[in-house]
């Protein structure tokens, strides 16, 4: 049975809403992770010199390394903020806000003083700068994933939500992608005093560009249909907890899967390039890594996507977390013998294909184990906490296999298989969604639809209540 007039909108105007909402969140996750990302890279393979005493490199690694983290501590708290005036305000005016937000913070690092110009407000001014950009950036993912699910046809939400991660690792192609020329054509002496600080104040395009983008996409229906109604709360963190706290914590667990990038880039990029480690790969070198990796999962993603209409969202990911926990050994082991291609190799297995199972589709996993009126806030928490987690994990790391250390691959790759683990069981007990009719999505109890997931047994675009 079709749905009433009111329930739905006209084929020609939802297919043209869902392509704006991806479009919008693809090129928003695009602007918003280059800013974030450049941090970490600028962390990896900068910061150690420039921002901390120079006395002791193991501290100045194991500090520049905590400064990263930093920027997930503040995601919880971004998390409740942003996430509440998502689901009271709307998925397109919390996106606007994260991208101001997140573009000004980011131009002010570029213009921070080093500890050789102004001591400890050096570091100071930066931990502030990070934590008001980890703020930002945790309604991205949240409110983008959202706002694509909800304008999503049935049978095809795992497909078009898949974008906002695609996005995000363009994102982080763009993010090395900057650093590359600069490492390569200035002098180093050049590259530490001024070099590093272009793409943080490009990030003036992120604002401009954000802005422009994000104002051309409609509110979503499902919120459109709660707003109407009445049904928005007044403190959606209140009733996530009442009536979602156990798939919160399922979240909590699978965004734990964060740690595959943490290894793969953080503490990757600071084994493989910082003296005090002795492997002695070149920063322009190392910095290709990344970008193959990224590179290859901009092309699979959709894929995967579009495999968890199919199949469903938990084989992949309980398979990609797996998989890419047991790939980090011999990534790490190719480091440590500086052998670059296999080191690429590796990459390109654990980061760029397998742990795409997890990468793809949690964009619309998530989001649906929850109903429209707590869906930003409740995602946007339990996701931050957990990667907020796995954010101290290169100072830890560091901390735990420092310079000089033995077996840092086994140590290091034993910690990432044990929280891929963790992972991989929390999905295993969460309750499949991908054949859940939007209307049911966050019901325990609903009842998934006859099928195989890709065909409604009704007309699609029917609101989320």
């Amino acid at each position: 049975m079709s749905p009433s007039p009111a329930k739905s909108f006209p084929d020609a105007h939802a297919a043209s809403q869902t392509r704006k909402a991806t479009a919008s969140g693809w090129i928003g996750s695009v602007l918003e992770y280059y800013d974030f990302f450049i941090y970490a890279t600028a962390a990896a393979l900068i910061f150690p010199q420039i921002f901390f005493p120079a006395g002791n490199p193991t501290i100045a690694i194991v500090t520049s390394l905590a400064t990263y983290g930093v920027g997930y501590v503040a995601r919880p708290i971004g998390a409740m903020v942003l996430g509440h005036y998502g689901d009271t305000h709307g998925r397109k005016n919390v996106l606007v806000l994260c991208m101001f937000l997140m573009g000004f913070s980011t131009m002010a690092v570029g213009l921070l003083p080093t500890y050789a110009q102004a001591g400890l407000w050096a570091p100071v001014l930066l931990v502030v700068m990070r934590l008001i950009q980890g703020f930002a950036v945790a309604g991205e993912i949240s409110g983008s994933s959202s706002m694509i699910l909800e304008h999503a046809p049935y049978g095809q939400r795992g497909y078009y939500a898949s974008f906002t991660l695609q996005g995000v690792q363009a994102g982080q192609i763009l993010a090395a992608a900057v650093f590359l020329p600069l490492a390569h054509f200035l002098p180093s002496e050049d590259f530490n005093t001024w070099g590093w600080r272009i793409p943080f104040l490009l990030s003036f395009v992120v604002i401009v560009a954000g802005y422009f983008i994000r104002k051309e996409v409609d509110e979503t229906p499902a919120f459109a249909e709660v707003a109407k109604k009445g049904e928005k709360l007044r403190a959606p963190i209140t009733q996530s907890f009442a009536s979602n706290k156990a798939d919160m914590f399922r979240v909590v667990c699978m965004a734990l899967m964060n740690v595959i990038p943490v290894v793969a880039t953080i503490f990757g990029g600071a084994y493989a390039v910082q003296k005090a480690y002795g492997i002695g790969f070149d920063k322009e070198v190392y910095l290709w890594i990344p970008v193959a990796g990224n590179i290859l999962a901009v092309i699979v993603i959709p894929f995967v996507g579009k495999l968890s209409d199919r199949i469903g969202r938990r084989p992949p990911m309980i398979v990609g977390a797996l998989a890419a926990g047991l790939l980090s050994f011999a990534y790490l082991y190719a480091i440590s013998i500086a052998n670059v291609p296999l080191a690429v190799l590796m990459s390109l297995l654990m980061w760029g294909v397998v742990y795409q199972g997890y990468n793809a589709v949690f964009p619309s996993f998530f989001p649906e184990l929850f109903p429209t009126r707590t869906r930003v806030t409740a995602m946007a928490l339990s996701q931050n906490v957990g990667t907020a987690i796995t954010a101290m994990l290169p100072a830890l790391f560091a901390t735990v296999a420092p310079p000089g250390t033995q077996n840092i691959p086994l140590i290091v790759g034993s910690l990432t298989l044990g929280i891929c683990a963790i992972a991989a069981t929390a999905c295993w007990s969460a309750r499949e969604t991908y054949r859940v009719q939007m209307h049911d999505l966050g019901r325990p109890g609903a009842t998934p639809a006859a099928g195989d997931g890709l065909h409604a047994p009704h007309k699609s675009h029917t609101l989320a209540s």
